[in-house]
């Protein structure tokens, strides 16, 4: 084999390690991206139109996070880890994705970047999309709902059996069909409301699910609720997007029922006024669709106070109720 066959094989070996740590052996050991491998038309690097490629697989993300950052890398430093793709069968001047997604993207944003470079493989539909999976296991950046997702779409692409996507997937049989409940307990719009709450593991995405299964909740609302928590949040790392989870299952398992000498909320129908000071300073209202607080406008600025203070307030509230419940 020439040196210049071993460089551009080694260079599909790192696909499976972008994200991931010491897992350089897996390509090594693992079938589906050795035969991705075997594939690759070694005669050299492509650079291609980006606008030629297509990407007809299942998303395996809900939140590129740092698309602007890798963007901002190709850039500076040019795209060292080429993109895999294979020919489009209904189109000789097009091709289809295998994976590479993200750094496909980035280059589509950019205005400085006009061309992708691909590693060109000669492969079917199936091997594409277990070239995709085997790579996804290989990343540690997936959280648990994502991946949940990601076996709902393959399930609803007639991928097939629970136990064949437990198979590509490296795990077992009834963990795909919780993952698979979760998923679709939860649904895609919700779940993209939230985010993917790396920091939130699989007992508390099926405590969520099994309160959403057990009560009728609007899920247009919780999305606004967990869109509004992760606007006023400033978490990052694990806790990044948790935000917006602990809000949906907070407004999910509250307690019917008020607790001795709790004052009872007011009804959907009563607006409650809120007095400082002596004066009427604004009001309170719960409704089916959450609870309003209209606040005055005054001179001294309290008004602008509060809502630049909500985010710190609220979880001041929140924590004191976790507390006393």
């Amino acid at each position: 084999m020439s040196d210049s066959k071993k460089k551009r094989l080694s260079m599909l070996d790192g696909l499976a390690a972008v994200g991931a740590a010491p897992a350089a052996s897996m390509m090594s050991t693992n079938r589906a991206l050795r035969s991705a491998r075997d594939a690759v038309d070694a005669h050299h690097v492509w650079e291609l139109d980006p606008e030629t490629i297509t990407d007809p697989r299942p998303a395996d993300r809900l939140d590129p996070r740092d698309m602007a950052d890798l963007r901002a890398s190709i850039e500076a430093n040019g795209q060292t880890v080429p993109i895999l793709v294979r020919r489009d069968p209904a189109d000789a001047g097009r091709y289809l994705l295998v994976y590479g997604r993200r750094r496909l993207e980035a280059i589509r944003a950019s205005d400085k970047v006009s061309k992708v470079r691909a590693l060109i493989a000669q492969m079917d539909d199936s091997a594409a999309l277990r070239a995709q999976i085997t790579e996804n296991t290989a990343r540690r950046d997936l959280s648990y709902i994502e991946r949940a997702l990601f076996a709902e779409q393959l399930m609803q692409g007639e991928f097939g059996t629970q136990a064949q996507i437990a198979e590509v997937l490296n795990t077992t049989k009834s963990a795909i069909s919780m993952a698979l409940s979760v998923a679709r307990a939860v649904g895609p719009d919700l779940a993209q409301a939230i985010g993917p709450a790396p920091g939130i593991g699989r007992p508390r995405w099926e405590a969520l699910a099994r309160a959403l299964e057990e009560g009728a909740h609007n899920h247009q609302d919780l999305a606004w609720i967990a869109m509004q928590a992760r606007m006023g949040s400033d978490a990052t790392g694990e806790d990044a997007g948790s935000e917006g989870f602990e809000a949906v299952l907070a407004h999910v398992t509250r307690r019917p029922a008020t607790a001795p000498n709790e004052p009872a909320a007011p009804s959907a129908t009563e607006k409650q006024p809120l007095t400082l000071e002596g004066r009427v300073v604004g009001h309170l209202q719960a409704g089916p669709k959450g609870l309003r607080l209209d606040l005055k406008p005054d001179a001294e600025g309290f008004a602008d106070f509060v809502a630049a203070e909500a985010p710190a307030l609220l979880a001041e509230l929140h924590a004191r109720w976790k507390q006393r419940a």
